[in-house]
């Protein structure tokens, strides 16, 4: 392999039975990284420096990116789930459960919830976090004194359990199409732009002081501004970050978007928004055959998250044909029903196939998939790379242990496809970020202090 190998400032090696590449198998594979956990040897062959060296049974894979979080409502899991007899429950109603949560927790709780979610996350394979932020305000939907200390109190939240964090605050403003917000979600509210772009102001400054911390900006939904302000927030925000807003997720929000503002969500922002790689669109849903092209030629990113869009009964987005017009996607876990990247790409492919009655989604769902899910995923969180692993970039990855079964011939025709299609959490040995290990054998050193802290938290949800 011709890559500019440093080994005089690594300080530390891995040795691996396998690591996974964009499009290839390397086995074994020797990681060398420095004091900052950067990569600075990657190689088939051991390298000649005497350093310490430890030995990993298993695949490496890069840490998988999460592209959509509410981490608040972790804590409602479960709890919008006991459905009575004859009722009718949709995305509406859990809504309505949804701002009970938010109008539960202080910010010493949504940290709390936070800090063992992310853990969570980190045991089951993600290293990175855009953190989808609406619960700006106090339970009385006043500004707290430090006006951006929920957001503090998640990028705290991501430092303690060791995950990295686009913290991505978003305007909300509105309850409906057209209709003013509603008591329940005063603590989303913003009374202005120019508040909301304090926010962000302060939010940035804060993320500015940590290395594993960055910020992305946006508008919760169409439904949730005045039009003009999301023209506005768009045009005005910073251009070296990426914008996240969510869009066609229910049919009531097409159709409601269609009498209001005579076109459909995907519609409007195709043609009022500078669409491009730097805009991450959340679950898409709805689409007519115009917009899934224009959407995949416009480079924007879909971010998909099926398990909680078939948790609330979105629907099925059409990825099928969307990939035919080789548009850009990636993973989201948006209310954490399900947090585990690989059950959520099967399904994704799994979908695709119960509508079409074919099994061909993907020429090569294996690579194709991990490597959509990565690629886009460093996009959305305001990263361009297309390498799972290079000199240079830190070491961010998941170990799936070669003592299962399934691993022990490391096939690297068949390794990756086997991984999605067949693993659990239980594969995975342990997780990397900046080439510390924060998950060994599905533990976390703060694993105990972290259960009691979201004990006490659950006990504080509120939900009739």
């Amino acid at each position: 392999m011709n890559l500019p190998n440093e080994t005089h400032r690594c300080v530390r090696f891995f040795e691996f039975d396998a690591v996974c590449m964009r499009d290839s198998l390397i086995s074994p594979c020797v990681i060398g990284v420095d004091d900052n956990g950067i990569i600075r040897y990657l190689s088939k062959e051991m390298p000649l420096e005497k350093l310490p060296l430890e030995k990993v049974h298993g695949v490496l894979l890069p840490g998988f990116q999460n592209a959509h979080s509410h981490a608040f409502q972790y804590a409602m899991a479960g709890m919008a789930e006991i459905h009575p007899e004859g009722g009718s429950d949709d995305f509406w109603s859990w809504r309505e459960a949804m701002y009970q949560c938010a109008l539960s927790l202080n910010p010493d709780q949504i940290q709390a919830v936070a800090t063992t979610l992310y853990v969570e996350m980190l045991k089951r394979g993600y290293t990175h976090v855009a953190e989808f932020h609406y619960l700006h305000h106090d339970t009385n939907g006043k500004p707290y004194a430090n006006i951006c200390e929920t957001s503090v109190a998640l990028i705290a939240a991501a430092a303690e359990a060791g995950i990295k964090i686009t913290i991505v605050p978003v305007f909300y403003q509105k309850g409906g199409f057209g209709k003013e917000a509603q008591s329940r979600q005063k603590r989303f509210i913003f009374q202005s732009r120019d508040q909301y772009f304090k926010l962000l102001e302060e939010t940035r400054k804060v993320a500015d002081k940590i290395t594993t911390a960055r910020v992305g900006y946006g508008v919760h939904s169409l439904r949730a501004a005045d039009a003009e302000d999301v023209i506005e927030i768009e045009k005005n925000g910073p251009r070296d970050i990426p914008f996240h807003i969510h869009a066609a997720e229910q049919l009531k929000e097409v159709e409601d978007s269609v009498a209001y503002l005579k076109q459909r969500p995907l519609e409007w922002l195709l043609s009022n928004l500078p669409l491009s790689e730097r805009f991450s669109i959340v679950h898409c849903t709805h689409l007519t055959d115009d917009e899934v092209v224009r959407l995949a030629k416009s480079k924007a990113n879909v971010v998909l998250c099926p398990g909680t869009e078939g948790n609330l009964g979105d629907g099925i987005f059409r990825l099928t044909d969307f990939s035919q017009e080789q548009g850009n996607w990636c993973i989201g876990t948006d209310s954490h029903i399900s947090l585990n990247p690989m059950e959520d790409l099967r399904w994704l492919d799994y979908a695709q196939r119960l509508v079409t009655h074919r099994r061909n989604t993907f020429n090569d769902g294996g690579f194709h998939m991990v490597g959509k899910a990565f690629s886009c995923g460093q996009t959305a969180m305001g990263f361009q790379t297309n390498k799972f692993f290079e000199v240079g970039q830190p070491l961010d990855g998941v170990v799936y242990g070669t003592k299962h079964a399934l691993l022990s011939d490391l096939n690297p025709s068949y390794t990756l496809s086997r991984i999605l299609y067949n693993s659990d959490p239980s594969w995975i040995t342990g997780t990397l970020v900046n080439g510390q290990w924060i998950i060994r054998d599905g533990f976390h050193k703060e694993d105990q202090r972290l259960r009691e802290q979201f004990g006490d938290a659950l006990r504080a949800i509120n939900i009739g």
